[in-house]
């Protein structure tokens, strides 16, 4: 089975978004000619509640991109973005969103991030991703989508913890690269055997 993820293809992610990707519009053509060819395809959405923790503005005096320590871990502080029900959270309007057998939102415990399709920051709160996939009898999953070092890196990262052999098309995927995070992120990729599609 051909299974797509698409990550956070959403218009806050975009240019003129509030928390773009440079060239994140980009990949959206490729995208959906590469649903065309999957057997299954899933999108990941972006849905923060208002005043979440990872927001900037939920800190008095911080700075968006500065780091905060959380219980979980440090936590990059962000311009508010892709809040549920806004235009910036909605997936950007190209994309064929038609083509999706499931849709899984992320980031809306109000305490905690989440980057990662498959787990929220704390590292043990599951999406249910990976048991929609197993029952779906998935073995093998293509990613692409935004940002590359942050929720695609983390996404294919627990994706191959989990026991699925994982590829990323780089050619639809856009980094954020902030303070050498995409650097980090093509490093900790390789050493977990996921494969990167040029």
């Amino acid at each position: 089975m051909k299974t797509l993820l698409v990550i956070d293809l959403q218009n806050d992610f975009c240019p003129g978004g509030a928390l773009a990707v440079a060239g994140g519009d980009e990949i959206v053509s490729g995208v959906n000619a590469a649903m065309e060819i999957s057997d299954l395809v899933v999108l990941t959405q972006d849905w923060h509640p208002q005043h979440h923790a990872s927001f900037a503005s939920s800190h008095a005096g911080r700075e968006p991109f500065s780091t905060i320590e959380m219980p979980y871990g440090t936590q990059v502080l962000w311009p508010d973005h892709c809040v549920q029900d806004s235009v910036g959270a909605e997936f950007h309007p190209g994309l064929d969103t038609g083509r999706a057998a499931a849709v899984i939102r992320k980031g809306m415990d109000p305490a905690i991030d989440s980057y990662s399709a498959f787990f929220e920051n704390d590292r043990q709160t599951p999406t249910g991703l990976a048991g929609y996939l197993r029952d779906q009898g998935c073995h093998h999953i293509t990613m692409a989508g935004l940002a590359t070092d942050y929720c695609v890196a983390w996404s294919a990262l627990d994706a191959a913890a989990l026991g699925f052999e994982v590829r990323i098309e780089m050619p639809l995927c856009r980094a954020i690269d902030l303070d050498g995070s995409l650097r980090a992120a093509m490093s900790d990729l390789h050493d977990a055997g996921v494969e990167l599609a040029e």
